[in-house]
């Protein structure tokens, strides 16, 4: 009786073998992979971290970005990172809370920090800006619920700053992302955008919780009428949601 040609050796235990080993280099990969952003690590004072964890950081790709947008090497430099940030430590040890040294809200750190994201608008697969103003284009009407446009805009402490001038649209996910405002004189004036999902509309007025009268003036302000850029919706949306806590001193205490 003639042998085969491996003999007895097990297939079965070096099938096994071989997928784990498979398996293992596979999640070296993609942890790998996942660390061209965010890394090297820092500390809490932008110095490189002491320890950066059990995986090598992967050596620099450069990606071209679509449309015509450069390109980007990672991992490398923080593109987004700010510095001279208007905090101050709490504790020498890393991971501690850090207080704000000035107006939080207008310095953005906290609940109202903001990267510094790229200042163009975000595009759609096509090149064209998604986020666009309803009364500039003739794709999109309101078919169900109330239309906000022409309301009051009524703030967190009942101050009324303006009223609803338009509607910011994303065309490709056909959903409405901000609300317009024409501010009152007293209040600041000009045109400022509001995060949809920070204010209720209702029957008669547009509730604005998160700030106050007076926040208004120093909402952060687009540098185009038909426009909004990814640093200038970062601001916009930080400056609402710092409100949530920095708006009134009493909303720093529990609340319970």
């Amino acid at each position: 009786m003639e042998e085969t040609f491996f003999g007895n050796f097990d297939l079965a235990s070096l099938s096994i073998w071989l997928f784990w080993g498979f398996f293992a280099l596979l999640i070296y990969y993609l942890q790998t992979e996942n660390m061209r952003e965010g890394y090297p690590l820092e500390d809490d004072d932008g110095n490189p971290a002491a320890n950066q964890g059990p995986f090598p950081v992967p050596k620099e790709k450069t990606f071209l970005l679509p449309h015509g947008r450069g390109e980007v090497t990672v991992p490398g430099p923080d593109r987004q990172a700010r510095t001279d940030l208007a905090l101050a430590r709490t504790n020498a040890a890393n991971g501690f809370p850090m207080e704000p040294t000035g107006d939080p809200m207008l310095d953005g750190v906290g609940p109202a920090s903001w990267a510094a994201r790229r200042d163009v608008p975000e595009l759609d697969g096509h090149g064209h800006p998604k986020i666009v103003p309803m009364n500039g284009t003739d794709k999109f009407m309101v078919s169900a619920g109330r239309d906000p446009r022409g309301l009051p805009v009524q703030a967190g402490d009942d101050a009324i700053v303006g009223t609803i001038s338009d509607m910011w649209v994303d065309e490709p996910e056909q959903l409405v992302r901000y609300l317009e405002i024409e501010l009152d004189a007293a209040h600041g004036g000009g045109k400022r955008l509001v995060p949809i999902q920070l204010a209720k509309i209702k029957s008669d007025r547009v509730k604005i919780h998160s700030i106050y009268g007076h926040h208004f003036a120093n909402v952060p302000v687009t540098k185009s009428a038909s426009q909004v850029t990814l640093l200038e919706e970062d601001k916009i949306c930080a400056y609402y949601a710092g409100g949530k806590l920095y708006a009134d001193p009493a909303r720093l205490e529990p609340q319970i």
